[in-house]
């Protein structure tokens, strides 16, 4: 175990360097995340994005506003994220899938490729502008160790396009959408999965996302849409969470709750932005769903936002269904799959999240110590200081 962390350090000061350079060669883009309180960001290199720096023609429908790429108008309108497709950052993202199946030479260890909305609606005179995410998911692919499964949800979105599985004025997919990635996900594993019949309809009316902050375009609030969710009626599961409190950055935890069971499914009014928390009430927690699959299979989600969503339909697949999010774990994830017994580890970053901070977190959360432990360790330092300081004003 020790030997584990040790060579996991290194890559993470390796992992951290990088970031480094980065920050000092190509300025950074915004790529939108939120919970129920806060928009996040993540930032994404702009050498890849910089075909985006000029007017689009209006011919097109289409039109950059801010950082979001306003698709048509009226009440079909569409915001969706730029993408720019950067091949070593994708070659890095499945460096650190393919060292997590090298970490757990006894958990299978998958990666979902997961399109965004820009791939889909983006008017065909517009595509020779961005990247392929069909090409950007097929060179991550093609980067993974022949034991990592490929579990590809792309053609079955493709499939659906004319059906609402993205959102229109948010960055997210609808649950729709995470339905049919879920499913593919599910015959990759070679898990039970339920069709939509074993599930309730819900809806949240008049539903107006990110896209309408972050264009600043309010024909969006003009047009807003149905936010429809399934909860599954035929399954037997409780929820535990560790929620955790963030710094004034929201990027470091300074605190977290002991555990405890609260509803796997928030409830929203109609009108309501926050519609997408529905599931988890968002990011800042670390979630495990026990359920009545009394199949031995275990299965950890590695994610941003997309995996919420995801995780819900997997009630059926799994005896547990364990959440961590991409920016906010504070355990070691080596002693969280021993102790949980962990035996499928799913990477279900939408592939515009493949950036450089995700990787370096990802490998990070095998190395850092237990939130307990680093406490005790601050607390050590902070008694040698004092008797340090005592020392010196002897001396003085």
């Amino acid at each position: 175990m020790k030997s584990h962390r040790l060579t996991y350090l290194a890559l993470a000061v390796l992992a951290t360097c990088s970031l480094v350079l980065q920050s000092v060669h190509g300025a950074k883009l915004p790529v939108w995340q939120h919970d129920a309180d806060t928009v996040y960001t993540d930032s994404m290199n702009i050498d890849s994005l910089t075909i985006w720096d000029f007017d689009i023609d209006s011919s097109s429908m289409v039109r950059k506003k801010g950082s979001v790429l306003v698709i048509g108008a009226g009440r079909t309108i569409r915001g969706c994220n730029p993408f720019g497709l950067n091949r070593q950052r994708l070659r890095d993202y499945a460096g650190v899938v393919n060292e997590y199946a090298e970490t757990f030479p006894d958990v299978q260890v998958y990666f979902l490729g997961v399109p965004t909305a820009v791939e889909f609606y983006l008017p065909e005179e517009s595509k020779v502008k961005a990247g392929s995410q069909r090409a950007a998911i097929d060179e991550v692919f093609n980067s993974l160790r022949p034991d990592v499964v490929r579990a590809d949800s792309y053609d079955a979105l493709l499939a659906h396009v004319d059906e609402p599985i993205y959102s229109r004025t948010d960055h997210h997919w609808q649950p729709l959408g995470a339905y049919y990635a879920a499913e593919q996900l599910a015959k990759a594993a070679g898990v039970p999965f339920r069709d939509l019949s074993a599930y309730k309809r819900k809806v949240v009316r008049n539903y107006v996302g990110t896209m309408a902050k972050y264009s600043g375009d309010p024909a969006f609030k003009r047009a807003p849409e149905d936010f429809v969710y399934y909860v599954p009626t035929e399954a037997t599961y409780r929820t535990i969470y560790v929620a955790y409190t963030l710094d004034k950055s929201r990027k470091r935890v300074v605190s977290e709750t002991e555990p405890y069971q609260d509803n796997f499914f928030r409830t929203y009014n109609d009108g309501s932005g926050a519609a997408y928390c529905t599931f988890m009430g968002g990011d800042t927690k670390l979630t495990r769903v026990e359920t009545d699959v009394y199949n031995g299979r275990r299965v950890l989600i590695l994610k941003d936002s997309f995996g919420n969503a995801l995780s819900s339909f997997l009630f059926y697949s799994f005896e547990q269904v364990h959440v961590v999010d991409c920016r906010y774990f504070t355990q070691n994830l080596i002693d969280y799959v021993d102790e949980h017994c962990i035996t499928d580890i799913v990477f279900a970053n939408n592939i515009a999240h493949t950036s450089g901070e995700t990787v370096a977190m990802y490998r990070k959360y095998l190395v850092q110590a237990a939130k307990e432990e680093t406490e005790e360790d601050e607390k050590e330092v902070d008694e040698f200081e004092f008797f340090d300081s005592l020392m010196e004003a002897q001396e003085n």
